[in-house]
């Protein structure tokens, strides 16, 4: 048996075991740079976590990732569900729209955060401008979507874009183990489209539904390259957790704080933190029923 397990259990050890602890204990030093040597460590106990809350800069990364967690996740998640309710329906053309759907998940996020920021949002010549000038929408023309006024939901707008077609996948493959029998029994009875979504369509794919929030929410806590692109420095309107990680840690983009892998560890333990009460909550308000069909 040891033979057997010793392998799996020396890699968990090493990838998984090792690296979780030691960030913990950096949590409680101040540590100069990341390969700094232990001697090089200074005990500091719960400070870092007490100055993260004093920090205002963190304190708006976490209201940022409220915020695009909240509702980027409510946006993503209901166009996703839309999308594959309706390509589940017996739409024409139904492998090019997934195709076309799911596009903008097989382009790289720096190019796509790129795209939208040097061709979507510009100020002059974006498509965003030119689209709604043609229109004759002179008041959505003249928003400037990369100003400190609109660039979180710029940003937002964006990430949303690309997370869509990877979230409808995941609602298409729940909604296609449903029996087609449950929906042709429906229809005989006379059940229009919204009662066949409510009584069949959601309750059948509720275990698909709270697999989705869960990855939303470590896709959302884990938000870094999108915040890096509409902002090269770091900023209260774009920051998040993660970010502000990656500032403490290695620094280079114009806080005042020093750097501080110590610090920096504090951070991803809180984030992990988060994503676990999250995933516990979710797993509370929508508790696991099994239906049999």
């Amino acid at each position: 048996m040891a033979t057997y397990l010793g392998p799996a259990v020396i890699c968990f050890l090493v990838i998984f075991a090792y690296p979780l602890i030691r960030t913990i204990l950096m949590s409680f030093f101040v540590i100069p740079g990341i390969s700094s040597p232990v001697s090089e460590w200074k005990f500091v106990g719960l400070d870092n976590y007490i100055g993260m809350f004093k920090n205002g800069v963190y304190v708006a990364s976490l209201n940022n990732i409220w915020r695009i967690w909240l509702f980027g996740g409510a946006l993503t998640l209901a166009i996703a569900l839309f999308y594959a309710v309706i390509l589940s329906s017996g739409v024409k053309g139904k492998k090019f729209w997934r195709s076309a759907i799911y596009l903008p998940n097989t382009v790289n996020a720096v190019a796509l955060a790129t795209m939208w920021v040097q061709y979507v949002f510009q100020n002059k010549f974006g498509l965003l401008k030119t689209l709604f000038t043609a229109l004759g929408w002179e008041a959505l023309a003249k928003i400037n979507w990369t100003s400190p006024k609109y660039l979180f939901w710029g940003m937002l707008i964006s990430y949303v874009f690309g997370s869509v077609g990877y979230f409808m996948l995941i609602f298409l493959a729940g909604i296609e183990r449903i029996p087609g029998d449950l929906y042709e029994s429906a229809r005989i009875d006379g059940a229009n489209a919204w009662t066949q979504f409510t009584r069949i369509t959601f309750p059948l794919i509720r275990d698909v539904f709270r697999t989705a929030i869960t990855l939303w929410t470590i896709g959302a806590v884990n938000f870094f390259t999108w915040a890096k692109m509409f902002s090269t420095r770091i900023s209260t309107i774009t920051v998040t957790p993660v970010y502000f990680l990656y500032d403490k840690v290695f620094g280079g983009s114009g806080t005042a704080s020093a750097i501080d892998a110590g610090g920096g560890a504090a951070v991803g333990v809180m984030i992990a933190v988060i994503v676990l009460i999250v995933h516990i909550l979710i797993n509370r308000l929508l508790k696991e029923e099994v239906y049999e069909y």
